[in-house]
Formats: structure tokens, C-alpha cells, sequence
């Protein structure tokens, strides 16, 4: 894994915990990284809360507990005025955790019985300027319960700001899940590496901004843990980008075909054709029916048009090898007509995308369109967002994000983005990547055809199926940014100029 990537690499709570025990089997003892993240906890809160007030620091039982207890040690040392809470009794506590309280020089309140205890806590937080949560952090995998439920329902009712220890209490670190009693943060300290409950909601809108801080835990650990989550961005993917040289021309930078569908549906095919173009392909068709031909010839002026009689006709097309990327869905219509145009779409073993219509049309048949992707043998990208996913994977609700988008790239043979405010991208060879720069303002009409259409445009380049996934999903979200409020698709594909512009120059500096 190459020093760029190893950056992207997001850690389970289980890798985490590998990593720490590896860093500590190469000579760094566990009280010095602890000694690192409680001092860059008590950094952040200083930070959230420069006056002189009063901080309430409430720890766990375990190492997240120890966290919160030097960073305690060091705010006192600086003059500041801090509460300790610890859920459960000083005696039980062990290792680090324990040397660090032990350290600690400051009145700690043992919590053990609610109806004793719970009125104090409120009283306390009544009176703090910052509450820090280092009750769990990323490592708990089960719902909170008894005397924690009633310590998080106090924090998230007090109204003061909080500062969490690794992750906020309540939320699962591997991911992303969060009940009602899971505490809502302003900001958030972890180490390292991020967790997928940073990044996958519900659990990332209750982090509030994440600060990753090192404590001493070399990169190089990852090529013995290997993982496979990643945060998508250039850093993941930047080999990967097409680059020009003086010789490249238009047919050495891909030929793509956009299927459209009838007159009185082009505009998802358009949209989708004109990000092709936008992303970099050298030449863009829209290939429809003769009654939409004219619609589209009104609106398109670079992107070539095909009129295409019918589903029989699509193999002879394709026949031209320089057509080397396919997008069919955006609009195509629903039923046997697209699952046929599907099949022969696949048959011919382009570089294809299936968005939309082509994924509702295998509703309830998806067995027969996972051979017909395995039998293409080449790149396949499948675009649901979750109503889509639960037509072609029903049994896979219930499932986390990632689970889910894992299980059906697996299943499928192809590349799967599973769309949303999260979106998950996934190979079969069991790599994902978890994007988080999409905006709000992406919610909207014909935003997922331009994205089918980026993909497209960096297929015909010949990037690879993830990283064109990857790639594609980062600019649409990176295009949203830029435009903001107010945005419709038809702002997206030329919000992409001055991304990749942008994205170019970044990585020509590199």
C-alpha cells in the first residue's frame, strides 16, 4: 500500500486495536500513547472553551476512560477548574486506564446507582462550559444501557457543548450505527486513523468535526493490518487519473454511448451525455428512438446523436470497438424492452454503467442480470440509491452500509455505489471507499444521471471500475460544493470544469 493511500485507510475498532498492539510490540509503551491522546483532548477542549470555565470530563471504564483522565491531569496542571465522572468504581478499573487515574490528582465521583447520582451529574453539567464524552468511544459494539442511557440522556438535554474522546458514546465505530441514546457532539478527537462511525450516518452527523491527531502510531503498521475501507479523494485514487500527453487526441480518449429514451423523457439522458463529455471523454453519443431525436438535437450541440430503431439493433452498433463505454438507464424506460437492451448491451463486453431504469427493470430478475454481468467479464458499475438497492438485494436488508454494498458487489460481479449522503462505494474484490463530501444541495432531480454519466466519461478513459466509481463520485460532490444553494443537475456538468481544473493542477504539483 503505497504512503498516499495508507492516509485514506479507515479503521475498524478491531484494526485500531491492532494497531495500537503492534505500536506497543515495537517499544512504545501504552501509557505513552495514551498520554498522547489525553493531551490532544485536553488541546481540542481548550480550543472549544478558551475562557476560564469549567470542564466536565466523564470516562469510561476502559482506555477511552484513561483519555479523559489525563487530559483532566493536564487541564488542571493549567489552571482550569474540572469534574471528573467515572461510570463505575476507581478499583475496577485496569492497565493504562487505571495507571492514568491513578495519576490523575483530581477528586474523582465514582457513578454507580442512577437515582443517587444522575442529580449530582445534572447539577455538574449545569455548570461546565464543556462537557467531554470519554464515557465509550469507538470501541463499544452494543446499545448503551442502564446508568450510561441515563448519563447520555443528561448530556444530550444539557445543551452545552460536547467534545468526544475518539467517537461519540452510543455510536458503533465499525458502523456507523446510532440509537437515540448515542450522544450528539460538536467536535470529535480520534487517533490515527478514522473509524467508519465517523463517516457512515447516522453515526457521522453526530460527530460534529472530526480532528484525526497522531500519537505516534507509524503508517507502516497498515501493511500488516491491510485494510480495505477507505475515505474516497484524490489521495485514493490519484494514480489512477487520466492523464493527457501532447500526443493524445479525441478517439484516444474514449468514445462513449449514452442510451437515451422516448420524446417525452431525453432530458435524464442528456444530462447524463453532457458529464460524459465534461469528465473528458473524447467523443460522447446518445444513441434514442427516432421521436426523441429531434428533442435532442434542439439541446445538444457536441455530443453526437444516433438513432436507434430498437433493442435488435444495439450489437451491430456496438460492433465498433472505438464505442468503449456505456451508460443505459437514465430514463430508458422500465420492463423486458430494457432488460433485453440490458442483455445486449452487456453481450458485446463494453465498459458499462446501469443506472436507473436498467437496475428497476431487473426488479425481482436480478439472478439473471448477475450472469449477464459475469459473462461481460469487463468493467460494471451498478448506481442504486436505496430503493433501487432493495429491488435487486432485498435480502440484504437489515444489513449495515457497508455490508450491504460489500455483499452485493460481491454477488453482482460488479462495482456497486451505493448512494446517499454516504455514499459507499464497492469491488468485488472486497475493497470500499466511503465518500463525504457530498452536499444537501445534491438532493435533487436528475443529480444521479449526471453522476452515470461522469463514471461513463472516466470508464471510456480507461480508469479502472473503482477508482472510476470513486473518481465520480468525489466530482459530483465536489461539483454540488462549488455550485451550493439553489443547485439543479443542469448546474452540474459545467460545475465540473473548474473542479477538475482544480483536481489537474493538484496533481500536477504532486
Amino acid at each position: 500500500m503505497s504512503v498516499i493511500v495508507q492516509a485514506c485507510a479507515v479503521l475498524t475498532p478491531a484494526q485500531m486495536s491492532e494497531a495500537d498492539r503492534l505500536t506497543i510490540e515495537g517499544g512504545v509503551p501504552g501509557i505513552e500513547l495514551m498520554e498522547r491522546a489525553g493531551r490532544a483532548v485536553a488541546e481540542a477542549a481548550v480550543a472549544l472553551s478558551p475562557s476560564a470555565g469549567r470542564f466536565c470530563i466523564l470516562c469510561g471504564p476502559g482506555n477511552n476512560g484513561g483519555d479523559g483522565f489525563i487530559a483532566a491531569r493536564l487541564l488542571k496542571a493549567e489552571g482550569y477548574d474540572v469534574f471528573i465522572g467515572l461510570l463505575g468504581s476507581l478499583g475496577r478499573l485496569k492497565g493504562d486506564a487505571r495507571l492514568a487515574a491513578e495519576r490523575v490528582g483530581v477528586p474523582v465521583m465514582e457513578l454507580a446507582d442512577a437515582d443517587r447520582d444522575l442529580p449530582l451529574v445534572r447539577k455538574e453539567l449545569s455548570a461546565c462550559s464543556l462537557i467531554v464524552d470519554a464515557l465509550f468511544g469507538a470501541g463499544l459494539d452494543r446499545p448503551l444501557t442502564g446508568l450510561a442511557v441515563g448519563l447520555v440522556g443528561l448530556i444530550n438535554a444539557s445543551g452545552k457543548p460536547v467534545l468526544a474522546v475518539d467517537l461519540p458514546s452510543g455510536v458503533n465505530g465499525a458502523t456507523g450505527e446510532a440509537g437515540d441514546t448515542a450522544i450528539s457532539a460538536v467536535s470529535s478527537v480520534t487517533f490515527f486513523r478514522k473509524k467508519p462511525g465517523h463517516l457512515v450516518f447516522p453515526g457521522r452527523g453526530r460527530c460534529g468535526e472530526v480532528k484525526v491527531v497522531d500519537i505516534g502510531i507509524s503508517a507502516a503498521v497498515l501493511d500488516k493490518i491491510a485494510p480495505d475501507t477507505f475515505l474516497n479523494g484524490p489521495d485514493l485514487w490519484a494514480q489512477h487519473w487520466p492523464r493527457m500527453s501532447p500526443a493524445s487526441h479525441k478517439y484516444s480518449k474514449g468514445h462513449a454511448v449514452v442510451f437515451g429514451g422516448p420524446m417525452a423523457s431525453t432530458g435524464a439522458a442528456r444530462l447524463a451525455a453532457q458529464a460524459c463529455l465534461r469528465t473528458g471523454a473524447g467523443l460522447v453519443t446518445l444513441a434514442s428512438p427516432a421521436d426523441a431525436m429531434m428533442v435532442n438535437a434542439c439541446h445538444l450541440t457536441s455530443v453526437m446523436l444516433k438513432k436507434m430503431p430498437g433493442v435488435e439493433a444495439i450489437p451491430d452498433f456496438l460492433s465498433d470497438s472505438r464505442l468503449n463505454a456505456v451508460v443505459i438507464g437514465p430514463a430508458y424506460g422500465i420492463g423486458e424492452q430494457t432488460r433485453r437492451a440490458v442483455g445486449a448491451v452487456l453481450r458485446t463486453k463494453r465498459a458499462c454503467v446501469l443506472d436507473a431504469d436498467a437496475l428497476t427493470s431487473f426488479g425481482g430478475q436480478a439472478g439473471s442480470l448477475f450472469e449477464l454481468i459475469k459473462e461481460n467479464g469487463g468493467p460494471v458499475v451498478l448506481t442504486p440509491h436505496d430503493g433501487e438497492f432493495a429491488r435487486l438485494f432485498p435480502d440484504l436488508a437489515g444489513q449495515t452500509k457497508l455490508e450491504r454494498a460489500r455483499a452485493a458487489a460481491e454477488r453482482s460481479g460488479a462495482v456497486v455505489i451505493l448512494k446517499g449522503p454516504d455514499t459507499v462505494i464497492a469491488g468485488p474484490d472486497g475493497r470500499a471507499a466511503i465518500n463525504a463530501n457530498a452536499p444537501v444541495w445534491l438532493a435533487t432531480a436528475g443529480s444521479g444521471d449526471v453522476l452515470a454519466g461522469i463514471i461513463t466519461g472516466l470508464l471510456a478513459q480507461n480508469v479502472p471500475a473503482f477508482e472510476a466509481a470513486c473518481q465520480a463520485v468525489w466530482l459530483h460532490g465536489a461539483a454540488g460544493a462549488a455550485v451550493g444553494p439553489g443547485l439543479i443537475a443542469e448546474d452540474l456538468p459545467e460545475a465540473l470544469r473548474p473542479v477538475i481544473a482544480t483536481l489537474v493542477d493538484k496533481l500536477a504539483a504532486v
